[in-house]
């Protein structure tokens, strides 16, 4: 089991000073988290998308990592395949120089981006661009292990060429793909590769998606593995602001601010504007109404409508207000669930647009020094043992029973 954290680079002011603030605050929360044993720092590939995230260079945020770190793992979580966003033979050789000066610690996901906004930045229909990605996305772990290279495809021609370096790990980096909906875990899966699920569904969807998954896996065509590193791995998103035990209701506020003004700025480029961009300056200072068992309403502004959500909609689904807002308790029984579902990683997603600083670094140590922990060598360690198992041969292991948070 991975605990880790990913990053958008969100945030709710725009300008240089801005940009500024929000990497410098990223690198100290990364440099925390290397020293309370997170597993892997993934970042996003973003492109023009103000507000909502502004990792739009994470080969060169990665790198940065890199070398101030030692021993967390890096994750590429994705890179973008269209090809003249970029090409496969320069994927493959950043990849492969990053992956020698982390000495062997990088992880590397792919995808196609996530709006027109972006697609069309370089040129594509973001709803022509599967093949491309499916395409390119064989060819780069071919090109680190073969010499010379040569690929002659519908989309990418490329000559015999001698194309170094080749990565550290044999035979290369884990490989990964960006997985939203039924289809893209069940293509991972017969793709042989991991998937990250990056949804705000929560434990049910998740449950849901790891059974799609482990079965495409299952039953996958060796033909159809991509790259020579089979990977049986599913991690999923955690939205997170863990602060102290009397600070339940104020790690709650925080969150529900940060998810809103996610799920409020990608609506706007996913609705090609026709969303409003998040406003904080109109929002209440309580998002939400809370009852003991954690069923919270969000009211949310969508368009011009106030609605109240029904999170039996699937369209709702990011606005499940029911993540690791609260307590340490509340966190370890959330990821209790999220593991229960068939997560191989955790996510940790804290670096939404109005988190502060403070309360990030709080989460990152309170999730660092007691959920991690928890996990490893506490009560939680026999549900990881027994998830994994079941998730390795589902139909003759019995299915785990969940630990008490």
């Amino acid at each position: 089991m991975k605990f880790s954290i990913i990053y958008e680079a969100q945030t709710d002011t725009l300008g240089r000073e801005a940009d500024h603030r929000i990497f410098t605050d990223i690198v100290e929360q990364v440099m925390l988290a290397e020293a309370l044993d997170f597993d892997i720092i993934w970042a996003v590939e973003h492109t023009a998308l103000s507000y909502y995230a502004h990792m739009s260079a994470p080969e060169t945020f990665l790198a940065y990592i890199a070398g101030r770190t030692t021993r967390i793992g890096i994750g590429h979580g994705v890179i973008c395949l269209p090809v003249q966003m970029n090409h496969p033979v320069k994927v493959a050789e950043r990849c492969a120089t990053l992956d020698i000066l982390s000495n062997g610690r990088l992880h590397v996901g792919f995808g196609k981006g996530g709006t027109q906004q972006e697609s069309g930045t370089f040129g594509y229909d973001i709803t022509t661009l599967k093949p491309m990605i499916a395409e390119a996305m064989r060819v780069v772990p071919r090109i680190w292990v073969e010499d010379p290279f040569e690929h002659h495809g519908e989309f990418i021609d490329i000559p015999a060429r001698p194309i170094h370096p080749k990565p550290l790990q044999q035979p290369h980096p884990p490989l990964y793909m960006a997985c939203t909906h039924d289809e893209s875990l069940a293509d991972a899966g017969s793709r042989g590769i991991g998937a990250l699920v990056l949804g705000f569904g929560g434990p049910d969807q998740v449950a849901a998606k790891n059974t799609i998954y482990r079965q495409a896996f299952a039953d996958r065509d060796p033909n159809d593995q991509v790259g020579q590193r089979p990977t049986e791995h599913l991690a999923a998103l955690c939205p997170a602001v863990v602060l102290g035990d009397d600070d339940s209701a104020r790690a709650r506020r925080i969150g529900l601010r940060g998810q809103r003004f996610f799920m409020e700025s990608i609506s706007h480029w996913a609705s090609a504007g026709k969303m409003a961009l998040p406003d904080v300056s109109t929002w209440a200072d309580d998002l939400a109404t809370t009852t003991g068992d954690g069923t919270s309403v969000i009211q949310a502004a969508i368009g011009s409508e106030l609605v109240t959500v029904d999170f039996s909609d699937p369209a709702f689904a990011m606005l499940n207000p029911n993540h690791a807002y609260g307590t340490v308790a509340d966190c370890i029984g959330y990821v209790t669930k999220l593991i229960d579902a068939g997560a191989d990683e955790i996510l940790f997603l804290n670096q939404m647009g109005t988190v502060p600083q403070a309360a990030m670094l709080e989460t990152i140590r309170n999730i660092g020094e007691h959920v991690i922990p928890y996990f490893r060598a506490g009560p939680g360690a026999a549900l990881i043992r027994a998830r994994a198992a079941f998730n390795a041969n589902p139909s003759t292991t019995k299915a785990p029973v969940p630990c008490a948070g």
